[in-house]
């Protein structure tokens, strides 16, 4: 079952970090990822999408490898790598895999402009050890489908990121 975990930071960097915490722990075999998206609300109150895969580029480049080798059956390939990667292209955009991109948008529209939400998907359990990696990068939930205790678990790890900013500076 996928879990999925909306995570609001003040600025698009930490997001990034975060993200690039979670592809580190994917490599590590701590946590199976499906998808990763960093919304950013601008400014001027609009939402930019950063996703972790680029579907039209690789699209173009599978539909590029297939038209290049049917093309060559037909004694034509640079025709068809042209319209393989065309239509390879055109799939990639059109087709959304992990997570709803306007859901995405609807639901970063209400944090405030500057900051990023970080859309986490994932294939497998949050672990004390995933928590530990987390712990001290801040960040507020947003949305959640844990459960309670594994969510005030998260929240808490994030936390301590806070919590030792202020007994710094007090």
């Amino acid at each position: 079952m996928s879990t999925l975990i909306v995570i609001v930071y003040p600025d698009e960097l930490k997001a990034e970090q975060v993200r690039l915490d979670f592809l580190k722990m994917q490599k590590e075999y701590l946590v199976s990822l499906e998808d990763a998206v960093i919304a950013v609300k601008k400014p001027d109150g609009k939402v930019k999408l950063n996703q972790m895969y680029n579907l039209p580029l690789g699209g173009a480049m599978s539909g590029g490898l297939w038209g290049t080798l049917i093309g060559l059956i037909f004694l034509n390939p640079l025709l068809g790598l042209v319209v393989g990667a065309g239509a390879g292209a055109v799939a990639g955009a059109l087709s959304d895999v992990g997570i709803n991109d306007d859901f995405m948008k609807k639901l970063a529209a209400t944090i405030t402009p500057g900051s990023s939400a970080l859309f986490v998907l994932v294939d497998s359990a949050i672990t004390d050890k995933v928590r530990a990696e987390l712990q001290g990068t801040g960040g507020k939930i947003l949305q959640t489908s844990l459960s309670t205790p594994d969510e005030e678990k998260l929240q808490k790890a994030l936390d301590e990121a806070r919590k030792q900013q202020n007994t710094a500076n007090g």
